[in-house]
């Protein structure tokens, strides 16, 4: 799986708070979001149900399944670098709720 970090959906104080304490946002719990495997050619169709409703507005294609990279997932930087995305040992930050 590759995941461009650049259309990954962080709003700007979050990504600002995240910046500020050295935390990563892809590790940060968060409520209220929904990442879907989509068959590629069902992804435009799914996309635009999402993009219907009012919560999905803000709906996207983030990254594909890829056979390079099998059972990981790589986030493509901004840069055009790749990093791994493992899992955490630990949480950033202790779930609150």
């Amino acid at each position: 799986m590759v995941v461009r970090e650049r259309d990954v959906p962080v709003p700007p104080a979050v990504a600002n708070a995240c910046a500020i304490l050295g935390l990563d946002p892809l590790y940060v719990a968060n409520e209220g979001k929904l990442v879907a495997f989509v068959p590629r050619e069902h992804a435009d169709a799914v996309l635009g149900a999402m993009r219907a409703h009012p919560l999905g507005a803000d709906a996207r294609i983030i990254g594909e399944a890829v056979e390079a990279h099998p059972g990981m997932v790589v986030a493509r930087t901004g840069l055009g670098g790749t990093r791994v995305v493992d899992l955490p040992i630990g949480e950033q930050l202790p779930r609150i709720c």
